[in-house]
């Protein structure tokens, strides 16, 4: 019987080359997502800052006599400004991390991509659906009171516990 051919020390080498390789790009992948996700929070805290500022504007004109909407429309033209100022210098900060090149861009890359990408993004949806929202919530609040308040009127009033029963 013939034996097969032999493989030499170079032959075996080359072929655990992309089983190591591959292990490495995994390590890769992970780190890559590691960056993003420090991304995903960084976007989180600066959206989340954004609502807050205008609901909260909005809050405090409404108390002062205006309806809802009108509030929600002054909250979003007065902290306009205000909100684009954060939103511009974190894009303007990442800018660098996603478009550099040298050693260690490869690392920095997807902080980057996630912060300008997510911003633009989130940053349109939160300027649009902020105020929608709050005067939705606002609509349901005044429709579940109106509710409350009428069930409230048809039931009975309590009458006082008779003193000597025990």
């Amino acid at each position: 019987m013939g034996e097969g051919p032999r493989l030499e020390s170079d032959q075996k080498e080359m072929m655990d080359q992309p089983v190591k390789e591959d292990g490495s790009g995994q390590v890769q992948k992970i780190e890559d997502d590691v960056m993003g996700l420090i991304g995903i929070i960084l976007l989180i805290g600066i959206v989340k800052k954004n609502a807050i500022m205008m609901i909260d504007f909005a809050l405090e004109t409404e108390r002062s006599g205006k309806d809802s909407a009108e509030s929600i429309y002054e909250a979003c033209i007065r902290r306009f400004r205000p909100i684009m100022m954060t939103t511009m210098a974190a894009l303007l900060g990442g800018l660098p991390l996603a478009l550099g090149t040298g050693t260690g861009s490869e690392l920095r890359r997807p902080l980057g991509i996630t912060i300008v990408g997510g911003l633009i993004m989130s940053q349109a949806l939160t300027l649009f659906t902020t105020p929608v929202i709050y005067l939705y919530l606002d609509r349901m609040r005044l429709h579940f009171g109106s509710k409350r308040h009428a069930l409230d009127s048809k039931l009975p009033p309590l009458s006082p516990r008779p003193s000597g029963a025990d």
